[in-house]
């Protein structure tokens, strides 16, 4: 969640830490809606870029040209789509899920996507500390470049209440290697000769948003595009177990460093902090309940396939309007710390990735 501290007055007669009410969030979602009525739309044209992308940039834009647009009176509408529109996103687009999928892609494929899973977290890991991009940042590039892009960043955002200036950088890292993919993979497959299938595998694995598997895989042929989405959609569930952990990690942290406080205040645990154990709901976000909900549902076949385009049209808007309120909640001084590190750590994990996923083809003998 974006933290975002509300003086006006209206906020503060309700208390410190109170929420603010609906009608104090509407301006605030009046613009973040409009925005992203406008992004969403150039998403469609541009989609190697996509609304997301496109909604960050305008939001950041509008809040430079027009300071105003950063006063208290916008910031609880901001919060608001921040955090529980992003939310609502992710539980939308789990109805694009469906689990009959999973079965289809077959067995030689999930050696391939669990590699490229584990290499890329892992490099997110290794190279993240020897670049010095820590916390946030290396966390979101990671679990982008592993999973979905800008929906796995969107869900892992969502769990550990990321840094405006992380999802930034991570969307505009999954952003430039989506378009060098889009350019680069399909006469890299004629050169390297792989047929359908194989190449359907590696651009589904080593490809990160949806719409740029679909241009890459559809460029290459009809067989490799339908390949490459049913490998990406199944690439999605592992957003489940990602999540999960993400949430577990972080709340130990905070329970450590709360533990840590209290001995120093010679409080000891007698508060109940730092005991360690989690409950279901902070290990398990209701979100994420919603996403599996979904997906469920998808798959027994509630949710028609006639509603999918419109579902996944009010997803990427739902997505996008809390991008927009990223965006303009951000400073440009928050983008400047971090320089070239996070492209850089975002380069190397594309390109082990990608080397991985042909790698581990051979290896199982799908190439």
């Amino acid at each position: 969640m974006v933290h975002v501290e509300v003086s006006s007055p209206a906020v503060a007669e309700t208390g410190p830490g109170a929420k603010p009410h609906f009608i104090e969030r509407v301006p605030g979602l009046l613009v973040v809606l409009a925005l992203a009525a406008a992004a969403v739309p150039l998403g469609r044209l541009v989609p190697v870029i996509g609304g997301p992308v496109f909604g960050i940039v305008l939001g950041v834009l509008a809040g430079v040209l027009v300071p105003a647009l950063r006063g208290s009176w916008a910031r609880p509408g901001y919060e608001f789509a921040s955090k529980t529109l992003l939310q609502l996103s992710i539980v939308v687009l789990g109805t694009g899920l469906s689990l009959q999928q999973v079965v289809k892609v077959g067995g030689d494929s999930l050696p391939v996507m669990l590699g490229t899973l584990t290499v890329a977290l892992g490099g997110a890991w290794l190279f993240g500390r020897l670049l010095g991009v820590r916390g946030d940042t290396q966390t979101l590039i990671g679990v982008g470049t592993a999973i979905c892009g800008a929906s796995a960043i969107a869900a892992a955002t969502a769990a550990i209440g990321a840094k405006r200036s992380s999802v930034a950088y991570a969307l505009a890292t999954i952003f430039t290697f989506n378009v060098v993919a889009v350019l680069a993979f399909p006469p890299l497959g004629h050169l390297l000769g792989l047929d359908a299938q194989a190449f359907g595998l590696w651009a589904g694995t080593a490809i990160n948003d949806t719409s740029s598997v679909v241009a890459a895989g559809y460029t290459y042929s009809q067989a490799a595009g339908d390949q490459a989405l049913v490998v990406k959609l199944t690439r999605s569930l592992m957003l489940i177990p990602i999540v999960i952990g993400l949430v577990i990690l972080k709340s130990r942290r905070e329970a450590r460093t709360a533990t840590a406080v209290g001995k120093a205040d010679s409080m000891g645990t007698a508060s109940g902090v730092g005991t360690g154990r989690l409950p279901w709901r902070r290990m398990v976000p209701l979100f994420l309940i919603g996403f599996m909900l979904a997906a469920t549902l998808r798959s027994l076949g509630v949710v028609p396939t006639a509603w999918q385009e419109s579902l996944s049209l009010v997803g990427t808007f739902l997505i996008t309007s809390a991008l927009v309120a990223i965006g303009l909640s951000m400073r440009p001084s928050e983008l400047r710390k971090a320089g070239w590190r996070p492209l850089a750590l975002g380069a190397l994990l594309w390109a082990s990735v990608a080397l991985s996923s042909l790698g581990l083809q051979l290896l199982t003998g799908t190439l």
